[in-house]
């Protein structure tokens, strides 16, 4: 699109997210579209489907319950917004030269993918970056929603993707910083790390997918930001289901570490807004656990939300994909072995 004189190219940023109810009617149908996508239940649509409508209907009031913990519905796309607000100022005194604007896309609730992809049409962008919120790859989010965008958006624009992002400099300051913060502020008790991810059945990750080891990437480069003496571990929650998952799990590590008389500070090192996982899995049940397993200490390290050091990472990834093609890492690629990365597969 060639510009006239005195116009600025116009510029859109998508953030993507899955998304969370906002009330308790919206629980079941979010349930129903999480579990009806292929990336997660990998069934043909003729058994996935109506699995996923079991699934959504016998974890409904379950979830309900869970959700009116936090006001009844999700705080991510409030949060999320919030980041698409922060991070269009950054960008705004990084980019002077072009208008930015900034748009949410929710994967399993509203803003659909469907709807964000026709408000971006509506701005006629000379340019999109696509931007996931998270941070380390896997086929079941970033993928998930890659996808999702190009079958919906029909408006103008060259595009360009961050896959992942997962050693970006300013990600990894925040999460030091928070878990030095958390740390002091309870008087510096002898605890062990633990880093906190949302898990993934066994066999995805054995397929290719770089999500374990991309958040093995990020801990090591946390870790190493923090400086030596740091008792850590990688582990995963929110498992469900039969299948074999990726662990060790973050339960498992908590009783691990009452039994040998350690304290624990949790970092949720894959998400970077508060939602159901942070806010009731690991402050209240988590909690819980912590006090049956004789843990003497408990500490949540909160997400990285708006933090200045994060949003600046976030707006420096938007503008390195400007300066490339396609689809890219932001930082370090993946070894070879993963072949289903997004950065090798686009």
């Amino acid at each position: 699109m060639t510009k006239g004189p005195g116009e600025r190219r116009r510029i859109a940023v998508v953030l993507f997210n899955l998304g969370g109810p906002d009330g308790p009617r919206a629980v079941r149908p979010f349930l129903r579209n999480l579990f009806a996508d292929p990336a997660i239940i990998g069934a043909p649509a003729v058994v996935r489907l109506p699995l996923a409508s079991l699934i959504s209907r016998l974890r409904e009031r379950s979830a309900i319950a869970n959700y009116a913990l936090m006001g009844g519905g999700s705080p991510l796309l409030g949060e999320t917004r919030a980041q698409a607000t922060a991070l269009e100022a950054a960008l705004a005194g990084k980019l002077a030269s072009a208008e930015v604007k900034v748009f949410v896309a929710m994967r399993y609730w509203k803003p659909f993918t469907a709807e964000t992809a026709r408000e971006v049409a509506g701005f006629a962008p000379d340019e999109v970056v696509l931007c996931p919120l998270y941070p380390q790859y896997s086929t079941t989010t970033t993928a998930s929603s890659m996808a999702a965008w190009r079958r919906a958006y029909r408006g103008t624009g060259v595009q360009r993707a961050v896959c992942c992002w997962h050693d970006n400099a300013g990600l990894i300051e925040a999460h030091a910083a928070l878990i030095l913060d958390t740390w002091e502020a309870a008087g510096r008790p002898r605890v062990r790390l633990l880093f906190s991810a949302h898990g993934l059945p066994r066999r995805i990750s054995a397929a290719g997918d770089p999500y374990e080891w991309q958040v093995a990437a990020t801990c090591a480069a946390i870790v190493a930001r923090l400086g030596p003496g740091w008792d850590w571990m990688i582990c995963y929650q929110s498992r469900v289901g039969p299948l074999k998952w990726i662990g060790p799990s973050t339960p498992d590590a908590i009783r691990v570490a009452g039994a040998q008389g350690l304290g624990v500070i949790i970092d949720p090192v894959a998400f970077v807004s508060d939602h159901i996982e942070t806010l009731v899995e690991l402050d209240r049940d988590y909690a819980r656990l912590a006090v049956e397993a004789k843990v003497p200490v408990y500490l949540r390290v909160p997400v990285v939300g708006v933090a200045p050091a994060f949003i600046d990472g976030l707006a420096g990834a938007v503008r390195g994909a400007l300066m490339r093609s396609g689809t890219c890492p932001d930082g370090a690629s993946c070894p070879a072995a993963f072949d289903r990365c997004g950065g090798r597969t686009a």
